[in-house]
């Protein structure tokens, strides 16, 4: 959810939380994930791997493992330095973004796009909630050929995945997307699915990547 849904891990009383950056928040393939342990619960974590970042004094050089007192503990190795700084630069645009809004956008934007495809491509059937607030900032469409289709797309320049059996997953980000990507996003959907397009050979040769 981070970067699409507002989230309160304090307020909830979450224990821990792991999530990604290279999504919505922008830090690209290869990103640095991220876990959260709630604060009066992490001098009693006993991680899984002891890291030597997550050493209390990783410069030391002591013979024995001894875990930082905090968060770092839960450090496995050396940060991707170069991903870290990509990063750090992608979350700069968040001071000036309000969650709530973001999140009010994703949903006006999620609700265009099933209206759309709904009136132009009959032949998809809506996998996610209709409502959106039982919605994160994607879309997914049920499809026969969904596989194909998706390359098509994608050969287009209108990025999503798919899932298996038949699953045409859409993600939309506001601070780079609006109503007009959507409605163009679209077009071309419709094109691929009324002309057949998703069914020449190369559509169909299955990637590791979907």
């Amino acid at each position: 959810t981070a970067g699409a849904v507002p989230m309160d891990l304090t307020g909830c009383g979450a224990e821990f939380a792991v999530g990604c950056t290279y999504k919505y928040l922008n830090g690209g393939p290869g990103a640095p994930a991220f876990i959260y342990a709630r604060p009066d619960i992490v001098v009693g974590i006993e991680p899984a791997l002891a890291g030597w970042l997550g050493h209390d004094a990783p410069f030391a050089f002591e013979q024995t493992y001894r875990p930082a007192g905090d968060i770092e503990r839960m450090r496995v190795g050396t940060p991707p330095v170069i991903q870290m700084t990509a990063l750090e630069e992608a979350l700069k645009v968040w001071e000036e973004v309000d969650m709530a809004d973001l999140r009010t956008a994703s949903i006006r934007l999620c609700d265009l796009f099933i209206a759309e495809v709904e009136a132009r491509c009959p032949a998809l059937t809506l996998a996610s909630p209709r409502n959106g607030a039982e919605r994160g900032s994607q879309v997914s469409f049920a499809f026969e050929h969904g596989y194909a289709a998706m390359q098509a797309l994608i050969a287009r320049d209108v990025i999503g995945d798919f899932r298996a059996p038949n699953i045409m997953r859409f993600g939309f980000t506001p601070l780079y997307i609006d109503e007009d990507d959507v409605r163009g996003a679209v077009n071309i959907l419709a094109d691929i699915l009324d002309n057949r397009l998703w069914d020449r050979p190369e559509y169909h040769q299955k990637s590791r990547v979907t």
